[in-house]
């Protein structure tokens, strides 16, 4: 496993760690993950997995590196500790390595939410702070309502065929030492980029490296400077597989094939602020209709 330095604090982490959105598989396969050197885990408040990495990590703490989220409804300053208390309670340790702002809440000052966030850092609760789903304009706010300590990190949606970032986050991340998370690496499930791999290129690929189709998808990912990702899987197979993403590199020529072979896209901010903003249940019922599709439409409303 290949280490990243986290922003400029000196701490490595493993490039690939392990995601826990939507993980119903128990503490098993993700011992098995950590085990194999994916020892950065991240949860949140609202997935309902803090209980399960906190028996996961269960005599190993000292080794792995935890983060978790507050959730957008809990940024006023009481709310957010009592929140960073629940975690810390439902994790069973006394201290998280990253808590981060799962969404901005533009109702809420982010003086007071950052405030909050600060006063956890000095009493030892907090070791570093994050964003997810930022713009670049809310990471600058973020920061400066920061002050002393530093935003070390954006956990964003990134991936083969999601590109948004690449307009201006991932450049900005780059130029300003945050640490990139990509979530979602694999989209929501390789079906969903084989839609958009028309010509095979990915199996080529892994036939030519010896590497799984995952463990391609994912590698492009971590080509980027400053990136590193947090695939999900709900086995012990999925997860040891996507860790076996780490520790080699495709070639310059390789990801060039899969630059102009695979139909990615760029999101508008319309289209960002709209699946921001739409409700859960209406969310899960579009993803479900764009999944009865063919396969060429699939690809064009993804």
């Amino acid at each position: 496993m290949i280490w990243s330095e986290l922003a400029k604090t000196g701490v490595l982490i493993p490039e690939v760690g392990i995601g826990t959105w939507n993980y119903h598989a128990g503490p098993g396969p993700l011992r098995k993950g950590l085990e194999s050197g994916a020892l950065f885990i991240d949860t949140a408040e609202s997935y309902g997995t803090e209980p399960v990495v906190g028996e996961a990590v269960r005599g190993i703490r000292d080794r792995v590196f935890i983060a978790t989220k507050v959730s957008p409804q809990n940024l006023h300053r009481t709310n957010l500790r009592q929140s960073v208390d629940a975690s810390l309670q439902r994790l069973g340790v006394d201290m998280i390595d990253l808590v981060q702002l799962h969404e901005p809440n533009p109702s809420i000052p982010i003086d007071e939410t950052m405030g909050a966030v600060a006063d956890l850092m000095d009493v030892g609760k907090i070791r570093f702070a994050g964003v997810s789903n930022f713009s670049v304009i809310q990471l600058r706010e973020a920061q400066k309502a920061l002050g002393r300590y530093p935003i070390v990190s954006n956990q964003v949606r990134y991936n083969l065929i999601d590109r948004t970032i690449e307009k201006e986050m991932l450049h900005y991340c780059q130029a300003n030492h945050v640490t990139v998370i990509a979530y979602c690496p694999l989209a929501r499930g390789l079906d969903r980029i084989r839609d958009c791999d028309p010509s095979g290129v990915i199996d080529e690929l892994a036939r030519m490296t010896g590497k799984s189709p995952a463990q391609i998808v994912i590698n492009w990912c971590l080509c980027k400077d400053g990136v590193v990702a947090i695939p999900k899987g709900n086995s012990t197979e999925h997860i040891l597989d996507n860790c076996g993403a780490s520790d080699w590199r495709l070639s310059q020529e390789q990801l060039s094939l899969l630059d102009s072979r695979i139909q990615y896209r760029r999101r508008s901010r319309f289209d960002m602020m709209v699946r921001q903003w739409m409700p859960s249940p209406l969310q899960s019922f579009a993803v479900r209709a764009v999944n009865a599709l063919p396969r060429g439409l699939r690809r064009r409303a993804r």
